[in-house]
């Protein structure tokens, strides 16, 4: 089902941004994993997420996180203190996707994506023998479809069961940091996909 992008709008309308996060490891419905640490010290920023418009929300401007020496894989939503939800790094839009078993297939229209990109399954439960905020490999590449790996170049993961409605796909960006160094969130998107 296609929601109408007033739809869509009103409903990401709905909801207050205030403070953006990075994380370390998927950070669930709490915001956990989260970076900590460093000198200077890492600390949420705040910021200002733009009205709706075609069923997308952006960030309005960018901005810099001091961090640690870690690997940057999720950025958080909060509403002051409250969490209200997460995309993975690297500001890509989240895409809707079936699973067919039988074949350990995932198909998603125009993906875009070919052998080795980085992805994670989020918002729900993902297709059987995935983890939700996992990092998996495409593998198998097709115009519509791909198969799905632990490692790059891996073998096939066996897709036992069909994920839960709302579940997307998205490629992710893991930013390593060897050192102290500076994070910037430059785009980032809260998008209802169709």
């Amino acid at each position: 089902m296609t929601l109408p992008v007033s739809t869509k709008n009103a409903m990401l309308g709905g909801q207050a941004f205030t403070l953006a996060s990075l994380h370390t490891a998927f950070p669930g419905s709490t915001g956990a994993s989260e970076v900590t640490g460093g000198a200077p010290a890492y600390a949420q920023k705040a910021i200002t997420i733009n009205a709706a418009s075609g069923g997308v929300r952006s960030l309005n401007a960018s901005v810099t996180f001091d961090v640690p020496a870690c690997t940057v894989k999720w950025v958080g939503f909060w509403n002051a203190a409250v969490f209200v939800g997460c995309a993975p790094n690297g500001g890509a839009t989240p895409k809707n996707f079936m699973s067919i078993a039988s074949t350990d297939t995932v198909y998603s229209a125009a993906h875009g994506w070919s052998d080795t990109q980085k992805i994670v399954f989020f918002n729900g439960t993902p297709p059987g023998g995935l983890t939700e905020g996992t990092t998996y490999f495409v593998r198998d590449a097709a115009t519509d479809s791909f198969k799905v790996a632990a490692t790059a170049g891996g073998a096939a993961i066996d897709l036992t069961t069909a994920s839960s409605f709302g579940c997307v796909v998205a490629a992710i960006t893991e930013d390593v940091y060897a050192a102290q160094g500076t994070h910037t969130l430059s785009t980032a998107s809260i998008v209802i996909p169709d």
